[in-house]
């Protein structure tokens, strides 16, 4: 089974990185940061593709944390774009795990449902 890198440097040609923003798209710390200084996030773009990643909010406009119903909207939107874009490998980092405070074990589940091409960190697997 593939699982994401827990340290992502550089992107091979089709895959895309998938990080936790806020709905601002202020890409100030963690994955989020890299995303931009790496990766080619755009500052302002909290939700979607942007650059050679997808951002999925975690944190609002405040840079609070989303409830976790609003996330797994965000999360399913998501999907939804992976499962129409096959062509392409999306490694999903611990998105909401780090600077938003959640658990592995409230965000895996979200992605039960989840395509071939979308690859997830290993300890999500324990909880699918």
């Amino acid at each position: 089974m593939k699982y994401t890198p827990e340290n992502i440097t550089e992107l091979n040609k089709g895959e895309v990185f998938v990080f936790g923003s806020n709905t601002m798209g202020i890409h100030g710390a963690g994955a989020a940061k890299l995303a931009m200084e790496k990766f080619d996030a755009k500052f302002g773009v909290g939700c979607g593709p942007t650059g050679r990643c997808y951002a999925i909010p975690t944190k609002d406009n405040k840079i609070q944390t989303l409830p976790i119903t609003r996330i797994k909207e965000f999360v399913d939107s998501f999907l939804n774009y992976a499962k129409n874009k096959s062509h392409k490998t999306f490694l999903v980092t611990k998105i909401g795990c780090g600077l938003a405070g959640l658990k592995i074990a409230n965000i895996a589940p979200m992605f039960k449902n989840k395509t071939e091409n979308v690859i997830l960190p290993e300890e999500f697997h324990d909880y699918i």
